[in-house]
């Protein structure tokens, strides 16, 4: 019959020290793990994580050990303090499960092991208990540190779920959601992006920043070629002024609850595929009109499964979705011209 899976305890001060006394005697560290009745794994990862520029000290090993412990804020404890848990957690982990799903998977099916949230899961992860296991995340979780603004600076929106039904439903032409693609730190210049969910069209343009008065000038110009019946964005501080826009389009602007970009599933995916062409932490700056040109023809010349494998342009020219004039205020262009040469270090 096969033994139960003894709960994990810490190494203590008594056991660095027959550690300290059978390295120097020779002893290899998998004899070490059957002597103290350890894991290999187990005196491998205190060797290494608590020596000291390469040598174990039992004294120093225990004061580093402590402080990993109060720094984590025992992180992860729920998981690690059952044994069944923390199994299935690693397993699931490994075979590319997200920590979403496996809390939802405890909370819904497999309700015999103690509930964890998706939280509890990162945090475990994140913990000394689990680091190893970071790899097999697919997208990382919050750490300490790293800092969210809070969405609170743009007043009077109209959120997502105010929008007609005839706009979710796709019933008409000139429904459009936008979005930003930004350069990677070091870089410049930013890609906004709109995208009519009916046809899958797919509009680009390279910007040197994202001011309000040239997002407003951008899609001034756009809707002075494209019928805009509704603009569906997310809280991004460049729609500060979205009121003004509006009355500039003339066009109902609707909003995505904060933190939710999913609820503009179309852009999010067509900024996937632009990603394709100008990978992350890229410099946009270093990316010629030209170049965006060609991506924004690409994709709207991509057959798509949704369209019965017609191209978004396609779609597009059938119901006349282009307006035949395109007027535009030369001053408010000049403008947007010399401040992209600005950034960009471009000659005027």
């Amino acid at each position: 019959m096969k033994q139960a899976k003894k709960e994990y305890q810490h190494i203590k001060k008594a056991e660095r020290l027959e550690i300290s006394i059978l390295l120097k005697r020779g002893y290899s560290q998998n004899e070490i793990a059957k002597e103290l009745g350890r894991s290999k794994s187990t005196i491998s990862d205190e060797v290494k994580n608590n020596s000291v520029k390469g040598k174990y000290d039992p004294c120093k090993a225990n004061q580093k050990a402590k402080t990993r412990r109060k720094n984590s804020k025992y992180q992860g404890m729920k998981v690690v303090k059952n044994i069944k848990l923390r199994d299935y957690v690693e397993n699931k982990l490994t075979a590319g499960w997200s920590p979403e799903e496996i809390s939802g998977r405890i909370g819904n099916i497999d309700n015999y092991l103690p509930y964890v949230s998706p939280k509890g899961v990162y945090k475990f992860v994140y913990s000394p208990y689990g680091r190893s296991l970071e790899r097999y995340l697919r997208h990382k979780g919050k750490k300490k540190g790293q800092k969210y603004t809070k969405v609170t600076q743009l007043t009077n929106r109209i959120f997502i779920d105010q929008r007609p039904s005839i706009i979710g439903e796709k019933q008409r032409f000139g429904d459009w959601e936008g979005d930003f693609i930004v350069s990677g730190k070091k870089g410049k210049g930013v890609l906004l992006v709109l995208y009519e969910r009916k046809s899958m069209y797919v509009i680009i343009r390279k910007i040197a920043c994202r001011q309000n008065w040239i997002i407003n000038y951008q899609l001034k110009a756009i809707n002075n070629s494209n019928y805009l019946n509704s603009l569906t964005l997310d809280n991004d501080i460049a729609f500060k002024k979205h009121q003004e826009l509006s009355k500039t389009i003339n066009t109902p602007i609707y909003f995505c609850h904060p933190y939710h970009s999913w609820e503009k599933g179309g852009v999010e995916n067509i900024n996937k595929l632009i990603r394709e062409y100008i990978p992350k932490s890229s410099d946009i700056s270093k990316y010629s009109q030209e170049y965006i040109k060609k991506i924004e023809s690409k994709l709207n010349n991509r057959p798509r499964k949704g369209l019965n494998y017609r191209t978004p342009l396609e779609v597009m020219l059938e119901n006349n979705q282009f307006r035949l004039t395109k007027h535009f205020d030369t001053i408010s262009l000049n403008l947007i011209k010399q401040k992209t040469a600005q950034v960009f270090g471009l000659r005027g």
